[in-house]
């Protein structure tokens, strides 16, 4: 069993940087693995967005003329003029239909996952649904050749998620970003050009 530090490299870098969250690294790794062109001046929705790490960075990728819509089930503190932040439910389909969220997305980002249970196969199975639900929006926004890229648990049933994925985008690839903890069960699907 690999050994939990809390404060480990990824997290004393992100605080040195003034980044919320030491998951925007990963966020940095994956978008530069999946080769996408500039996304200056995109228009990007990040799905499970608190506390803001990954908002940071697109902001920062989008540039003044671009824009990201944060959403989380939690309040998220202002990040910056071109980011505008929501608090519900991405599962409550009235909610999300009661926000201005533009059609024509470049990007589609998700770093949701469940709380936890500590049982293999239910955890597994949350994030999966989590998957489902975040792919299901980004398919129904993004603009053909658009990319989405999800964390998800390993587990029964990656296979499944992976062939969904691979039918609605020209691209596909599976990563565990240099930041991912030891130990953890998460990996990042990550497609562009939808079809």
């Amino acid at each position: 069993m690999a050994r939990y530090v809390p404060k480990d490299r990824f997290y004393l870098k992100a605080k040195a940087q003034g980044l919320r969250a030491r998951s925007a690294f990963k966020l940095e790794e994956i978008l530069e693995r999946l080769a996408l062109p500039s996304l200056r001046g995109a228009t990007v929705v990040d799905l499970g967005a608190a506390p803001g790490g990954w908002l940071q960075v697109l902001a920062r990728l989008v540039g003044p003329k671009g824009m990201v819509f944060g959403i989380d089930l939690v309040d998220i503190a202002p990040v910056a003029p071109n980011v505008k932040t929501h608090a519900l439910d991405v599962r409550d389909s009235a909610a999300l239909a009661g926000i201005s969220l533009p059609h024509g997305l470049d990007l589609v980002t998700s770093d949701m996952a469940p709380k936890t249970t500590g049982i293999h196969s239910t955890d597994v199975a949350r994030s999966h649904e989590l998957v489902r639900m975040a792919l299901e929006f980004a398919q129904a926004r993004l603009r053909p050749g658009g990319a989405f890229l999800t964390k998800v648990f390993m587990g029964e049933g990656i296979k499944e998620l992976e062939r969904e994925m691979k039918k609605a985008f020209s691209e596909f690839r599976q990563l565990r970003p240099e930041a991912t903890r030891e130990g953890s069960r998460e990996i990042y699907l990550a497609a562009k050009g939808k079809k």
